[in-house]
């Protein structure tokens, strides 16, 4: 019997159905989903909005290449455009973070023609060949994935980044916040310092929002907090709520031509199918705001339970860093009170749930760790 490669850790659970922000396995147990697959349950499992216009879309036609025309991609780019502030942009769709990112590197060195890159430490940007290089995990960057052409100066350290970021730099990639490097959340003014340097050296500002982008943080992108404006911006996760869809938004500073970038299954129907409903949802049911309001909700409440070393994050990006290690916590919060929850590196708990969660799904989750960090304090 074939075997699949066992690459990842299994918990012995079974989802079969979701609906909102719960999932039920094949014994009937519910679970309060407050994770999202890794942030990519951006508008609720099972969304009858979303289900019903990938079905009708499935009855039209799922697939075709980009040798064709697909109105759905020009409808997409408009409500991308439109909902995130950035109508003037252009858009390139393919079918992941990494690949999001890949393409975002591709295209600055186009541009310019250099070859450096400046990343930041704890960084995470995918596993492909070029956002793995970026990418600050030496165990999951294989000989073959040249990195030498990659420079890590320290996240939120402006005077590292105004000396690190030369004219021999191509782009700067960094998160908004950090995700797998445990929530760090990027101060405005080192953003603005990287925006500056960007400018006075020529170099492409990358924001990689394929986690903390899409409303997560209260803003469409995280960076917008800041107030300054990308060069590049990549996206993936929420974007297609489950549906496998990526991109980058692109300044109207580059200039396209035929060959430069290219996909096969970017862009097909089904993906901007999901995609548009998504942001139809999100806009009609207030999801960024809402994201706001019950990521203050839940940080509140998170800290009048206390008994962590440093809470960080914005909307419901949520990072919950203990002084001991949470893998026990995590599977009791599973195992226990059947609530999912991911982690960032051993001592963090990481919150990604839907943006459509409400009061009812944040005080289970309260509960429940106010119940389970009491114990182990």
């Amino acid at each position: 019997m074939a075997e699949l490669f066992n690459v990842y850790p299994l918990y012995d659970i079974e989802p079969v159905k979701a609906q909102g922000s719960y999932l039920w396995d094949t014994h009937g147990t519910r679970y309060l989903d407050l994770y999202g697959g890794h942030a990519v349950i951006s508008v609720g499992h099972t969304h009858p909005r979303y289900v019903q216009a990938l079905t009708d879309q499935l009855n039209k036609i799922s697939f075709y290449s980009n040798s064709v025309k697909i109105p759905l991609q020009q409808e997409l780019a408009d409500k991308l455009g439109a909902l995130s502030d950035h109508p003037d942009y252009a858009l390139f769709l393919c079918n992941s973070g990494a690949e999001a990112n890949e393409n975002a590197l591709k295209l600055a060195s186009f541009h310019n023609g250099r070859t450096q890159v400046v990343a930041f430490t704890k960084s995470f940007h995918g596993r492909t060949a070029g956002a793995v290089a970026a990418t600050d995990n030496p165990a999951i960057v294989a000989p073959i994935n040249y990195n030498q052409h990659v420079t890590f100066l320290p996240y939120n350290d402006v005077e590292a980044a105004r000396t690190g970021i030369t004219t021999d730099t191509c782009a700067v990639i960094i998160e908004g916040i950090q995700g797998v490097g445990g929530i760090q959340v990027a101060t405005d003014e080192f953003l603005q310092a990287l925006r500056q340097r960007c400018d006075e050296t020529g170099t492409v500002l990358i924001l990689d929002g394929v986690q903390c982008g899409y409303g997560r943080s209260g803003k469409f992108f995280s960076h917008q907090f800041s107030g300054i404006e990308a060069d590049i911006i990549s996206m993936a996760k929420g974007m297609g709520n489950g549906f496998p869809i990526g991109g980058i938004l692109i300044s109207p500073k580059f200039k396209a031509s035929y060959g430069l970038l290219g996909t096969t299954f970017g862009g097909n129907h089904l993906a901007c199918t999901a995609a548009i409903a998504v942001l139809d949802i999100m806009k009609d049911e207030g999801l960024i705001e809402n994201a706001i309001r019950m990521g203050n909700y839940l940080m509140d409440g998170i800290r009048q339970i206390g008994g962590y070393k440093e809470l960080r994050g914005r909307g419901l990006m949520i990072g919950i860093e203990y002084d001991y290690p949470v893998d026990a916590l995590r599977k009791t919060l599973l195992f226990d009170h059947k609530q999912f929850t991911g982690v960032a590196g051993k001592t963090i708990i990481r919150l990604l749930p839907s943006l459509a969660i409400g009061v009812e799904e944040a005080d289970q989750f309260l509960e429940a760790l106010a119940l389970e960090t009491k114990q182990t304090v």
